[in-house]
């Protein structure tokens, strides 16, 4: 196992903020301006602006836009809606690139390693490149490729991020952007290490081989590193293609992905922090290949705990259990007021499983509803003296809103309702901890802190 580890380089990191500071300075500009001198600033053409400047950058900002573009009021909506169309499909490496980066991995010799590679990458996006393969064995595989320099271009860009959340609170303090970012910056980090997403990949083999339904690739150690991760090629379509041609099948994926989602939540306290339709591919028989598990979230079952008490808060208007709830999840100065405004989001996010019935997610779930409602806590938020969001609610919430955005997209009617309730009837906190133990050690996954 070659190059274990690169460096986080100095110059690579000057070369990476030299290419953004220009968008950067005339973002603090602008927005000085309008703060302090009462220029107007037209931020939908800046944040387009933006966007062109900050599209020539593949890598991590990419990753960042799309974190960002999912989780409520952590930038202004302009300027989400344009990092939002960054596109998620960066240049791949040449042949002779990639020979290199190879070779750096897995030694001179590597190609012999497997009975065929294919030249071409299968796809690429914004830490790495995707290569087909086949073993000696015979297996199909798929080779799994990062980006040279990844770890400067990470840290450059986690840079720009904080300075781009710091000139945004100094217009809007209604939101503070501190732990976003660390939990950001935390989960890009653990993505650079297939290492640690090979034992996240046999976790989840672990969790879902016995549900059915749900394929996760299988790993080859052999031939992995901490920026190569060899796995079998799981054949699949693209989901929307699939429901396109099999519209009977809808009802039967939603399921699939819900179970793919949410039992690993409730049975591990873990969650796929990344849940957009790139990740998910379609089998013949309708179940669904889970794929890429470098973004993982792993939480205390005390916060899974949370997520099932405050579903019952709701149900029963019951303000000191969302209260205790509020405060697992990491929300500080919990009161009265501030309870009701949180609930407001709540509500949204918790509506498809309140009613025991039959229903597709858009019925409340819609996007102009969801804007509705956190324009609404925006706006709350701001009369009391603004918020700082908790580390562990922004990949969970991001998770939840996103994934609701795959099951608007496959128009499924479904009784969410009865599904929750399946996961969640025995649920025991004790029993949960204990799994989880037993699950994360299994699998070399570090337990959370």
């Amino acid at each position: 196992m070659a190059n274990g580890t690169e460096q986080n380089s100095f110059g690579g990191r000057i070369a990476r903020y030299a290419r953004v500071s220009t968008a950067m300075g005339g973002l603090a500009a602008r927005l000085a301006g309008q703060r302090y001198l009462g220029l107007k600033l037209e931020r939908g053409e800046h944040a387009k602006e933006l966007r062109d400047a900050l599209g020539g950058l593949k890598g991590p900002l990419m990753k960042v836009a799309q974190i960002l573009s999912s989780i409520p009021d952590a930038l202004p909506q302009e300027y989400v809606q344009e990092l939002s169309q960054l596109q998620a499909d960066a240049p791949s490496m040449g042949w002779p690139f990639v020979k290199r980066r190879m070779a750096a991995e897995l030694g001179p010799n590597w190609q012999k390693r497997f009975a065929s590679f294919e030249r071409e990458a299968a796809s690429a996006a914004s830490l790495g490149q995707v290569h087909k393969a086949v073993g000696h064995d015979g297996r199909q595989l798929a080779c799994k490729l990062q980006y040279p320099d990844m770890m400067s271009a990470v840290e450059a860009d986690l840079g720009q991020l904080n300075l781009i959340f710091s000139i945004y609170e100094r217009y809007d303090r209604t939101i503070s952007t501190k732990q976003i970012h660390a939990e950001i910056s935390a989960r890009l980090r653990e993505e650079l290490d297939y290492a640690l997403e090979a034992k996240h990949t046999a976790l989840y083999r672990d969790i879902l081989s016995p549900i059915g339904g749900v394929q996760v690739p299988e790993v080859v150690p052999d031939l992995s590193t901490k920026r190569l991760l060899t796995m079998t090629w799981l054949e699949g379509r693209k989901i929307l293609d699939y429901v396109g041609d099999h519209p009977e099948h809808r009802n039967e994926l939603a399921l699939n992905m819900f179970r793919a989602w949410y039992t690993p939540f409730y049975t591990c306290g873990t969650i796929h922090g990344d849940p957009h339709l790139g990740n998910y591919t379609v089998r013949p028989d309708a179940s669904i290949n889970l794929l890429d598990f470098g973004c993982i979230r792993i939480f205390k079952p005390s916060f899974v705990k949370g997520v099932i008490d405050l579903y019952h808060a709701l149900q029963t208007d019951d303000r000191d259990l969302a209260a205790e709830a509020y405060r697992v999840w990491g929300f500080n100065k919990i009161n009265n007021e501030l309870i009701d405004i949180l609930n407001v989001w709540a509500r949204f996010v918790y509506a498809p499983i309140m009613d025991d019935r039959t229903r597709r997610i858009d019925e409340t779930n819609s996007a102009m509803y969801g804007r509705e409602a956190a324009e609404k806590v925006h706006r709350s938020l701001h009369e009391v003296g603004g918020l700082e969001i908790p580390r562990e609610f922004v990949f969970m919430d991001r998770a939840a809103i996103g994934l609701g955005s795959v099951f608007l997209h496959l128009k499924a009617e479904v009784n969410w309702y009865q599904l929750f309730h399946d996961l969640v009837r025995d649920f025991d906190v004790d029993a949960l901890e204990k799994r989880q133990t037993e699950l994360l050690n299994r699998n070399g996954v570090p337990l959370p802190v």
